[in-house]
């Protein structure tokens, strides 16, 4: 699953006492018609990937969603979502995903021989 937009937010690395790592990205999904501001977490080795973006940069999320139970000390249950990021391009700027440039042709000069 993929969420595009403009990178809104890059948080600290986050280090907690297991050793977990966690940094969180957000995005503003401007170009749909109700736009959204999505929070991303990425997590372990996947942090350092943030490093080389900035605030303002529209880009394409690679996410994988997840969900979890947690039952409350009074008995009821409660439900989570969460966002995390695996994957992180640079968009053009006008909102499509880059393509790498075509091969260009070998010429031949004229003098070349067949051997």
């Amino acid at each position: 699953m993929n969420v595009q937009g403009k990178i809104k937010l890059i948080g600290e690395t986050q280090t907690f006492g297991s050793g977990f790592t966690k940094r969180q990205l957000v995005i503003e999904t401007s170009e749909d018609q109700y736009p959204q501001v999505i929070s991303i977490d990425f997590v372990k080795d996947k942090c350092d990937i943030l490093d080389k973006y900035k605030t303002g940069q529209s880009v394409d999320v690679s996410v994988n969603l997840g969900g979890r139970e947690w039952i409350n000390p009074q008995g009821e249950a409660k439900y989570f979502n969460s966002l995390t990021g695996w994957r992180i391009e640079k968009l053009e700027s006008n909102g499509a995903i880059p393509e790498p440039p075509a091969a260009q042709p070998i010429q031949k000069e004229q003098n070349d021989l067949p051997f």
